[in-house]
């Protein structure tokens, strides 16, 4: 599947100077997924595996708001008619999502706006940046329909992000977190006005795209490789991924761009 050209059903999908833009695009019901939109996504960040000319991904939501989570009508009504073995073919098919968005390696810019919630939020929680607008409210709201909290890594990775304590309070009351506090817990890394948004996200997509993507990729992988390392695992790790970046070329051109007093230029070999 070529990723530059994947049409989707459930969301728009466009590349512009070498950054991908997925916008979740149902605003009459504030973005929500489907059992489709699910493979979709899916779909999408596994060929971006195999696509080097998208060297950055925002993820966004139409319409003012980032997505309402799995849709009422189409996801949790048929749920509850399931059996054991079907539900957890869903459960582990809503994990996917997570492990192919980690699994990318293009950095991945969540670009939240009004409603995230439910899968919402761990989409955004799943990305690597997150910038959102002072109206963005962010709940794990899985208590709130009498489910657990660990739901697609929630239990992994938010306390990772903001803290044990803080994640524990998200997720055994389902509560929304505001914009201000996401910002001041190292959820989010700016808060900015609506009509700005976008134009952050594209700045920092662009300045990512046009880094050393090769050694990008390294970073988000020994990102997620580290989680369960020892300190001494890790430290080895870094240091064979270090050297494999000594070897590209991008290394070589900063070399000389610095003796040139120069700015290099990135081409991610």
């Amino acid at each position: 599947m070529d990723a530059l050209t994947y049409t989707a059903e459930n969301f728009l999908w466009s590349v512009s100077d070498h950054v991908g833009t997925i916008t979740l695009n149902r605003p009459e019901r504030m973005n929500p997924l489907t059992f489709a939109s699910y493979g979709e996504l899916c779909a999408l960040f596994r060929a971006l595996k195999d696509a080097p000319e998208v060297k950055a991904i925002i993820l966004t939501g139409a319409g003012g708001n980032f997505s309402s989570g799995g849709d009422v009508h189409e996801i949790i009504g048929p749920l509850v008619g399931m059996d054991m073995p079907d539900l957890l073919k869903f459960t582990r098919m809503t994990g996917d999502l997570v492990k192919t968005m980690r699994a990318c390696p293009q950095p991945i810019i969540a670009a939240v706006d009004g409603t995230c919630v439910g899968a919402g939020a761990i989409m955004s929680m799943a990305s690597d940046l997150r910038y959102a607008t002072p109206n963005a409210k962010t709940a794990f709201l899985f208590n709130r329909v009498g489910l657990a909290g660990c739901d697609m890594g929630a239990c992994a990775m938010l306390p990772r992000i903001i803290g044990q304590g803080r994640a524990s309070e998200l997720l055994f009351t389902g509560r929304a977190m505001k914009a201000d506090e996401g910002e001041r817990w190292g959820y989010f890394s700016r808060i900015v006005e609506p009509d700005e948004l976008m134009d952050v996200a594209n700045a920092m997509a662009a300045r990512l795209a046009a880094g050393p993507t090769f050694a990008n990729a390294l970073t988000k992988n020994q990102l997620n490789m580290e989680w369960d390392m020892s300190l001494d695992t890790a430290i080895e790790a870094e240091a064979q991924a270090q050297a494999i970046c000594m070897q590209t070329k991008d290394f070589e051109r900063a070399y000389k761009a610095f003796v040139a007093k120069e700015k290099p230029i990135f081409e991610g070999d």
